[in-house]
């Protein structure tokens, strides 16, 4: 044994030495004056735990300190919403109904207040454009510009679509639409540009229609898919509807009326690839209306 290992070389009463010579020693923890059950310290703990868990799966009316609350019955609260908008639906057609022409629409859907869209939006947005046009266009939802100005498709993607109808003829010049129509699908901008919810669509349904029936197209262009579900009744992508010709019928329309779905202008400036395929949709349109 060297030097360093041997106690008997240090000083007894020098109790750094002794520590460190414990430390060499592998004695490097320090235990009670008195043995611990290990075993018995775990039991325990695994018995609290135990009584813990059977505690918290005990129904929480037994849990409880004095008399249990009776459990209510879920309100109906759904249900008196779906009959209030029902209720709103029935006004809206009437109030449609009642229009003879564009003009007393359009006071319609202003008077209208059935619509919560109506409360958080600047203008009522209805419509631009020749009323007697032969091709009339309608899009999903007013966004911010159109809401300011109360013209549909008047921002930034309104431009860009006067100058897709400018090229292919459409528009004599760039804004001017004294030869087409303009309208949406919903008549108040949703909030934060949302796209419009179906009670909300459905709200203001009665008056597209009836828009549609005053104005008496030969065509219908549809701007998204929000508006083509709401016309066509279909819920394929607009990459399936486009390039292909509906119909769109209603008792008081003298005949069907020929209807062409459209990629949105906002969705074209995002992918600008899809611009190829609405120049032709367009220039088919032009020669289905020339023949009509």
């Amino acid at each position: 044994m060297n030097q360093h290992s041997d106690p008997t070389s240090r000083d007894p009463f020098d109790p750094v030495a002794l520590l460190n010579w414990y430390v060499e020693m592998g004695a490097d923890e320090c235990i009670g004056s008195e043995s611990v059950d290990r075993y018995a310290q775990s039991a325990e703990m695994l018995a609290r735990k135990k009584a813990t868990l059977a505690q918290s799966s005990q129904p929480q009316q037994q849990r409880m300190t004095g008399p249990a609350r009776p459990v209510q019955a879920p309100t109906a609260q759904p249900q008196q919403e779906v009959r209030a908008t029902d209720e709103m639906i029935h006004v809206a057609v009437e109030m449609a109904a009642k229009a003879t022409n564009v003009d007393e629409l359009r006071d319609a859907v202003m008077a209208f207040d059935g619509c919560a869209l109506k409360t958080t939006a600047m203008n009522t947005v209805f419509n631009d454009g020749n009323p007697k046009s032969d091709i009339m266009f309608i899009g999903d939802a007013p966004g911010a510009d159109e809401d300011r100005k109360g013209k549909p498709f008047s921002g930034k993607t309104g431009q860009f679509l006067d100058k897709m109808l400018t090229s292919c003829g459409l528009e004599k010049e760039i804004g001017d639409r004294s030869n087409i129509y303009i309208s949406n699908i919903v008549f108040w901008r949703p909030p934060g540009n949302r796209p419009p919810t179906p009670s909300e669509i459905a709200l203001c349904f009665p008056f597209v229609e009836r828009h549609i029936e005053l104005v008496d197209p030969k065509i219908i262009v549809i701007l998204g898919g929000v508006a083509a579900k709401a016309i066509l009744g279909k819920h394929e992508s607009i990459s399936k509807l486009r390039g292909r010709w509906f119909e769109h019928a209603t008792p008081k329309l003298p005949r069907p009326v020929q209807v062409r779905v459209l990629f949105h202008p906002d969705s074209l400036l995002r992918s600008p690839a899809q611009k190829r395929r609405v120049w032709s949709d367009l220039l088919n349109i032009v020669e289905k209306l020339e023949v009509l």
